[in-house]
């Protein structure tokens, strides 16, 4: 009966009013995208820092967001009073705890592992997984790989129970018969959520400077599993992250990552939103507040507003790595996953000689993962493995 009535409103037709065009097919997205009019990228000799770079932040920007997870309750006034309470606002660390809850609301379970003085090593985490598969993809399959290769993968290396939202639900698809990239279309209410976006990084990084290139190799994976602005969220982190290897700092990265995506998209107009309100000289808080208003009707894990929160982390941030992942934590929602395409992003834009210590110390170059045979991988061997395919 349930899916009787998903199916029923599934196929209702779209209001002709709608001021928004949000293509699905692999070539209506192509065809709405601007010209590519970026300039050809310079060589540069620290890839390889700012690749490495890149994977500490997101890996470090995870870990940081992974204790106040749960945007229905850990809020952005509420996540500001708790660090208050300990003197930890602004975030210039790992969140500090020292017992389980925050008056009746509780940390996520993991805070054991990511709480300040509590990492030893990369605590495991969905965002992290994805990225260590996407790596594994490209070097399987290359990088024409397409969505059966990554549905593939999924079957053979991931714990169905550690999938969430579109992920576990594609793989249900997959099960019941449906191929890609029907399945990530099929019976799917998380189409437009974040999943997709958390999985794109790993496109960026094998196209330092290539923002269009990397947002069109994003596609074929998000389309396993997405659809909407659910695709376009992965196309912006990506073309984001390769934009930050060349920008000037995280607007130029921002405004870059604008021309690789459909501009009459929700994200879109979500993401110039808050430009414009960096331009306008709006504080963080009062962007933030403005973005709310405009956005609030979405789920906490959307990513249409999840893009918001990470856009306005790296512009206030003013190319400071720990303000970048700090203040998008702060800015609550889906924490752990916005930490780490922060992270990832002023990651690349500072490298890995420039993030400061205390957040790479304590990862202790190791990440857990449930990614069948890469549990206990090298930090800094997955960025050489990385670079070796943004060089080829």
């Amino acid at each position: 009966m349930v899916w009787e009535i998903f199916d029923a409103l599934d196929d209702l037709p779209r209001d002709p009013t709608w001021a928004f065009e949000e293509p699905d097919s692999h070539d209506d997205i192509v065809a709405a995208l601007p010209a590519d009019d970026s300039p050809p990228p310079s060589s540069d000799a620290r890839i390889e820092d700012r690749v490495h770079g890149g994977w500490l932040g997101r890996v470090a920007g995870c870990n940081l967001g992974k204790p106040v997870e749960g945007g229905k309750t850990w809020t952005r006034p509420v996540i500001r009073r708790y660090l208050e309470s300990v003197d930890a606002y602004p975030l210039r660390d790992y969140v500090p705890i020292e017992s389980d809850r925050y008056g009746e609301l509780w940390f996520r379970d993991c805070w054991t592992e990511t709480a300040r003085g509590r990492i030893h090593g990369s605590a495991r985490d969905d965002d992290l997984d994805y990225t260590i598969i996407g790596l594994h993809v490209l070097e399987t399959y290359g990088r024409e790989y397409t969505g059966s290769d990554v549905a593939a993968e999924w079957l053979s290396r991931l714990p169905v129970l550690l999938t969430f939202t579109a992920e576990i639900i594609t793989i249900a698809n997959l099960l019941e018969g449906v191929r890609p990239p029907a399945t990530g279309g099929y019976r799917n209410p998380h189409r437009e959520w974040i999943g997709a976006q958390i999985r794109a990084d790993i496109h960026g990084f094998t196209n330092p400077g290539r923002p269009r290139a990397a947002a069109l190799q994003a596609i074929e994976d998000a389309t396993l599993s997405h659809r909407g602005n659910g695709v376009y969220g992965a196309m912006w982190a990506a073309a984001l992250v390769a934009a930050a290897f060349t920008a000037d700092g995280p607007r130029d990265a921002v405004v870059e990552s604008l021309r690789h995506i459909p501009p009459r998209s929700r994200l879109a107009v979500a993401v110039r939103g808050v430009l414009k309100s960096y331009d306008a000289g709006l504080g963080w808080d009062a962007a933030l507040d403005k973005a709310d208003a405009e956005l609030g009707h979405y789920h906490w894990v959307h990513a249409v507003n999840n893009a918001a929160a990470v856009t306005a982390g790296l512009l206030w941030s003013e190319g400071d790595f720990t303000t970048a992942i700090g203040l998008t934590v702060q800015a609550g929602l889906d924490t752990d996953s916005n930490g780490a395409t922060a992270g990832c992003v002023a990651g690349v834009l500072t490298g890995a000689s420039g993030i400061p210590r205390h957040w790479v110390e304590p990862l202790d170059d190791r990440m857990r993962s449930a990614v069948l045979g890469y549990d206990g991988s090298r930090i800094s061997e997955l960025a050489a493995r990385t670079t070796r395919i943004a060089l080829s």
